[in-house]
């Protein structure tokens, strides 16, 4: 933390801000608690790159149009974008050891905070967990019947709320796997990520090379000729890169918002900074060559063209391999939850109601919550998990944008956190309960993003995110400026925090 931040954090212990019904998630962490580390951010996001979903999105990117070099070269552009606004909105936190929820009070007030809250924590965090853990246990209910050839039909055929047995068996076993990791936090996290940073070199270096093989090298791979075009507008080669770019930026929503929850802990701003960058380019351009490789090498090797990354490593021969490609899927795919989902959910569940939830309580909630949703159900149309993606990159990149002006434009990146923490509820005091600007400028963009969805406007679909987070950090910077103009005619401090 800097000096400045603890000296801030410094003036009072835990047992007043307990008082003042803070619980210990949201307190400023004191530099104790600060011990994710370069390497512990270099390694953290991996498995949110390298997991079943992005890998079947790249098979979408190569029906845009674009050469598999094009596609590959967009992947790697695309990870600068995505760094930058890691690094970029995380400082807040690594600075001042606050976590998203006390940044989102930062900015909406303590009263305007709770909605972008439950959007990000609440709607996006369990709504996903419980989406790609059914995601994920569709994985582990192959490699189950693979080990044991008669597991698919256990149960003869019986459902429960619309799920088979074995499903529903595969489904818990993974949810479970994915709670224990989301009830460890962080430190768990970096033990887990730790272990699967070279698995996954490995492993997905080792199918990167297999398809490269079995597609008779990079000419074959580069030529390969694509049967279908997307259903979908065809737009100019640039304008393709930037629709890649924002599927990218719609995967990355949601951590994109919320990364000051990993960022506080940060041992110091340059560890955040010097770890994402460094870790996400190094990972998507391992993501870039692998995800081309084996999807076209897999098509080739199969004789049809083929998206699906799991049907692609169930056609091989070896047992061994197809266990230990699967499982590493798994594990990307636990990683992603974990840093995507469920620590997000927790952390705001337990800003939402600090007096009766902690941080493992709020675990325990999202984690039923995402069961009873049965996700099962939402997915039984394929397209329901990228009409989920591309809603939450809708919402949330106006988040994001307003965030980052907020922070870097209007408080000039100073948080004061005596003033934040404790004169919140005293408006007498200059503490800002309702960010009227901040909030008119967050709907406009959300609902400008959301016309997408409207079939003569899908253009905006395409584009959301970029769309969202613009328009809501441009309107909130004219809506703040006429706001203090207004306020300052009538004598009024402006709303600041």
């Amino acid at each position: 933390m800097t000096k400045q931040g603890q000296a801030q954090s410094g003036i009072h212990d835990a047992a007043f801000f307990e008082r003042r019904g803070y619980n210990k998630d949201v307190m400023p962490k004191t530099d104790s608690q600060r011990n994710i580390s370069t390497f512990n951010f270099f390694t953290l996001w991996m498995g949110a790159v390298h997991n079943i979903p992005n890998y079947t999105a790249v098979g979408g990117f190569l029906l845009l149009g674009l050469s598999p070099l094009q596609v590959i070269f967009a992947l790697i552009f695309s990870s600068f974008i995505i760094a930058t606004l890691l690094a970029v909105n995380g400082y807040a936190g690594s600075k001042y050891g606050i976590p998203f929820a006390m940044q989102l009070r930062q900015t909406y007030g303590d009263i305007g905070a709770k909605l972008p809250g439950v959007l990000r924590g609440v709607i996006a965090g369990i709504g996903w967990f419980g989406l790609q853990t059914f995601a994920g246990s569709q994985a582990l209910l192959i490699l189950l019947i693979k080990i044991f050839p008669g597991f698919e039909h256990f149960g003869n055929g019986t459902t429960i709320l619309g799920i088979t047995i074995p499903g529903l068996i595969a489904f818990l076993v993974f949810w479970a796997i994915n709670f224990a990791i989301g009830i460890g936090g962080g430190e768990t996290l970096n033990k887990f990520t730790a272990v699967l940073n070279p698995l996954i070199y490995i492993v997905f270096g080792g199918m990167a090379i297999w398809g490269f093989m079995v597609a008779g090298g990079w000419d074959n791979i580069m030529h390969y000729e694509i049967t279908t075009k997307s259903s979908g507008i065809i737009y100019p080669a640039i304008l393709s890169f930037i629709l890649i770019f924002n599927s990218m930026m719609g995967v990355w929503a949601g951590p994109g918002a919320s990364v000051s929850d990993f960022t506080q802990k940060a041992v110091s701003t340059r560890a955040q900074i010097v770890g994402q960058v460094s870790g996400i380019v190094v990972a998507h351009l391992l993501f870039a060559f692998s995800s081309v490789f084996i999807i076209i090498g897999g098509s080739i090797f199969l004789g049809h063209q083929e998206w699906n990354i799991l049907t692609i490593i169930n056609n091989w021969d070896n047992i061994w391999t197809i266990l230990i490609a699967t499982g590493v899927l798994l594990m990307t795919t636990i990683s992603t939850n974990a840093t995507s989902n469920i620590i997000p959910a927790a952390y705001q569940l337990s800003v939402l109601m600090p007096k009766l939830i902690n941080y493992r309580r709020g675990v325990i909630l999202a984690s039923v919550v995402s069961v009873l949703i049965m996700p099962w159900k939402l997915m039984e149309n394929e397209d329901s998990i990228f009409v989920f993606l591309n809603m939450i990159g809708a919402i949330l990149g106006p988040v994001a944008g307003v965030l980052i002006v907020h922070f870097y434009l209007i408080n000039r990146c100073k948080v004061d956190i005596e003033r934040l923490y404790f004169d919140t509820n005293n408006p007498n005091h200059g503490g800002l309960r309702f960010n009227f600007s901040a909030y008119v400028a967050t709907i406009l963009g959300v609902v400008v993003s959301l016309l997408g969805f409207i079939p003569k406007f899908q253009v905006i679909s395409d584009f959301s995110w970029f769309i969202g987070f613009f328009i809501a950090g441009i309107s909130y910077i004219i809506l703040y400026v006429l706001e203090k103009k207004f306020r300052k005619d009538k004598g009024e401090k402006a709303n600041e925090i």
